[in-house]
């Protein structure tokens, strides 16, 4: 059986789980497509499910490969593929099914079905820091949140992977936006789209922000539960960790609803042609060879990185 370099979870734990070492190259079956990686994006949910957090909610056999986000290459089509339109060189990107092995790898077998031409004015670096954030980003404002040109709508996180995103896509859907973030990221935020920005650290944001129509929420917990109240009447809360309480909703006279990002070619296209049009531009933090994967999850998982680590493999 042909191999490839690939990073393995051997267990649940630290960073120190992870294993830079030979693992079974994939062959695309059915519908499959074979894409040799160039790079691969790092997400909160990678070691969420490597410190055991999502068990019961996703389980999966050891050893395995993390990574949802990456871009790379066609290298060969399963036998009923043909008809996807993809062919061996295609340049592509995706968030692949969260229930398979990913993308801490030199090779990765995913559905025809779930993967887009990459942006064409984007290195593959760039372009792997785009699909799981920007398309999380997407889901929550528009598909749930239902966003529209001159409502107001405040993100919380506003520098980091999915919150950069979702401040370039609110403020080219032509809303008003509002984001909270550390003094050091203000200029940073504006300079994304921001209308405000809110220092969370010195200032009570409910304190400062009323009527909005939409709240992206990237923190759970306090942050969550005082952020109904900056909610017009009808407003809705839209949280990305988890379904929020339809009780604390319904108290505001509001609506809470909670999404996990699916894969979707379609707004994968339309990311595309934003970025290639110049008005969304993924924001890397910090790129790292894949065999430091582990450093990558230690740097995530201090919740301060400016928009994404990606993990360059080729």
């Amino acid at each position: 059986m042909p191999t490839m370099k690939a990073v393995r979870m051997h267990g649940y734990g630290g960073p120190e789980v992870l294993k830079y070492e030979d693992a079974p190259r994939p062959e695309p079956a059915g519908n499959e497509v074979l894409v040799k990686v160039h790079a691969a994006g790092v997400n909160p949910v990678d070691w969420k499910i490597r410190a055991g957090y999502m068990r019961g909610f996703l389980d999966y056999p050891l050893p395995f490969i993390l990574g949802w986000d990456f871009s790379g290459t066609v290298e060969e089509l399963g036998p009923g593929a043909a008809a996807s339109g993809f062919q061996a060189g295609d340049q592509v990107y995706a968030r692949p099914d969260i229930g398979r092995n990913g993308a801490y790898a030199e090779y990765i077998a995913v559905q025809a079905s779930e993967i887009q031409r990459k942006p064409k004015s984007l290195d593959h670096v760039h372009a792997a820091a785009i699909p799981l954030a920007a398309l999380t980003a997407w889901q929550a404002i528009f598909d749930a949140g239902q966003l529209k040109a001159g409502q107001r709508i405040l993100i919380h996180a506003a520098a980091g992977g999915v919150g950069t995103f979702a401040v370039q896509l609110a403020r080219w859907k032509g809303a008003y936006v509002i984001g909270t973030a550390s003094k050091a990221n203000h200029e940073f935020v504006k300079e994304l789209g921001a209308d405000e920005v809110i220092d969370y650290q010195t200032t009570r944001f409910e304190d400062v922000v009323r009527d909005v129509d939409v709240v992206l929420d990237a923190m759970a917990g306090e942050t969550r539960d005082r952020s109904w109240q900056v909610l017009k009447k009808g407003g809705i809360l839209v949280s990305i960790l988890g379904q929020p309480s339809q009780d604390d909703a319904g108290k505001h006279g509001v609506r809470g609803a909670g999404i996990f990002v699916q894969p979707n070619p379609a707004q994968l296209q339309e990311l595309a042609d934003l970025a290639d049009a110049g008005k969304l531009r993924p924001i890397i933090d910090t790129v790292l060879p894949l065999a430091e994967a582990a450093r990558a999850h230690e740097m995530n998982q201090t919740l301060h990185t400016r928009g994404k680590i990606v993990l360059r493999v080729v």
